[in-house]
């Protein structure tokens, strides 16, 4: 980091690189150090959204700098994380387990958490509305709104339909209705999972879906089927996935990529049927799990933070937003170059960000950001794949270096896929603790 205070009076790009990625900013930023307070003049940052990516960074701000007064604006009391869904619907975890609240960041790190919504905003007075009367003032704001639908894209349905053919992609009762049509669901029947086209919110999790639906069918309606209806020709870690599905579930899952019918043209909610775009198939259903094409969540579009894409374009150095000045996009919502959406980017997110911020306020130029994301999928309760990535700041966007990281190998021996699985619990219990602790 240039400026800080290191013997030479400046941090190299190797330095901030062997400093370990967004974990390593804490080092690179060299702590609160005594003074602190005074130099940033006890500034003030509003975080909106209590996710992943908010929270972390809420969290870590108040870590880099404790002088840094922090409000995190959540309208929820607890969270329920999307990652660890799947197993709830394959019967092995509780829903309520995967719930976290923000008792944490308050006691422990400091955070102002206020339940409320943002109605209003004013980028130049660096003030932020609430649904409640209370206004909040601001130096920077955090944005980190998650995702919203593009219900307009699919045909006879929208967000009330959702009762009857639900989409589980945002954490808690959605959840719960699908696993209640699972086990409602008699011996023989089939499931259809209709994962959407790219980009969208974790990549790999419709697929982690379609096998732990597998393995609860296999264990408790073992006539039934899964139908996947994709709107791709290919997706994440699906040589791991499809030799998984081969040796745990048989047939009884059939994949149909959009070029050969996965395409979905029109839904009948009440008689849980699609229709297809290639010949117009129709497939009539006991479960239908319509998962639709997204955008960035509504507060981003309401405070004009995202482009034609329906993404937030941001500086991918410190996620500052490109078309409005002191305000920073996190998470799934924003675009973040070959990063995917997933849990671990918006961690990282928060945490660069964070960084970013107590860099400014310190006076401090921000390193050029070494990120990873590590991304873990149960193919059954004791099968697992992942997938790591490295991502390195260069021409402006965050790109994955060629060789770093990779996929779990072809071929692996049951006890390799055993170990896998069990580094998918521990992975989730680090990351919760990370976010949320």
């Amino acid at each position: 980091m240039a400026g800080n205070n290191s013997a030479n009076g400046s941090w190299t790009r190797r330095r901030v690189l062997q400093a370990g990625g967004a974990a390593g900013l804490w080092a690179a930023l060299g702590g609160p150090a005594v003074g602190a307070a005074e130099r940033s003049g006890s500034k003030r940052v509003v975080v909106v959204g209590g996710g992943p990516g908010g929270a972390t960074c809420a969290k870590y701000l108040r870590k880099y700098d404790p002088s840094v007064s922090v409000t995190l604006v959540e309208r929820n009391a607890h969270y329920y994380t999307c990652f660890g869904g799947n197993w709830y619907l394959s019967g092995f975890r509780e829903l309520d387990s995967l719930r976290h609240s923000y008792s944490a960041l308050e006691k422990e790190h400091g955070v102002q958490v206020v339940q409320d919504t943002v109605t209003g905003w004013d980028a130049e007075k660096g003030r932020v509305e609430l649904a409640g009367g209370e206004a909040l003032d601001f130096d920077r704001l955090v944005v980190s709104p998650g995702i919203d639908f593009r219900w307009e894209e699919v045909e006879g349905m929208d967000e009330g339909d959702t009762e009857e053919v639900p989409h589980a992609w945002e954490g808690g009762e959605q959840y719960r209705i699908l696993r209640r049509q699972l086990e409602a669901m008699e011996d023989g029947g089939t499931v259809a999972v209709c994962p959407p086209a790219n980009p969208f919110r974790c990549p790999p999790g419709p697929y982690e879906r379609v096998s732990l639906i597998a393995h609860y069918l296999k264990e408790h309606k073992p006539r039934s089927k899964v139908l996947v209806l994709d709107a791709k020709d290919k997706f994440s870690k699906q040589g791991l996935f499809e030799e998984g599905w081969a040796e745990l579930y048989g047939d009884m899952i059939e994949w149909v990529p959009g070029s050969e019918g996965g395409v979905i043209d029109r839904v009948e909610p009440g008689a849980r049927k699609v229709l297809t775009q290639e010949g117009f198939e129709e497939h009539e259903v006991d479960v239908l799990n319509v998962i639709p094409p997204q955008r960035a969540g509504r507060i981003a579009r309401e405070m004009g933070l995202t482009d034609d894409s329906g993404w937030c374009p941001v500086d991918q150095r410190t996620f500052e937003s490109t078309v409005q000045p002191n305000v920073h996009v996190i998470g799934d919502a924003a675009i973040a170059g070959d990063m995917p959406k997933s849990g671990f980017a918006a961690n990282n997110h928060g945490k660069m960000t964070a960084a970013a911020i107590v860099s400014r306020f310190r006076g401090h130029d921000m390193p050029d950001p070494s990120l990873v994301n590590t991304c873990y999928s149960l193919v059954g309760p004791e099968y697992g794949i992942s997938v790591a990535a490295v991502y390195r700041y260069e021409d402006e966007e965050l790109r994955s270096i060629e060789e770093a990281g990779g996929v779990s190998p072809s071929d692996a021996d049951s006890f390799f896929r055993m170990r896998e699985a069990r580094y998918t619990r521990g992975w989730y219990e680090a990351i919760a603790d990370d976010i949320f602790g």
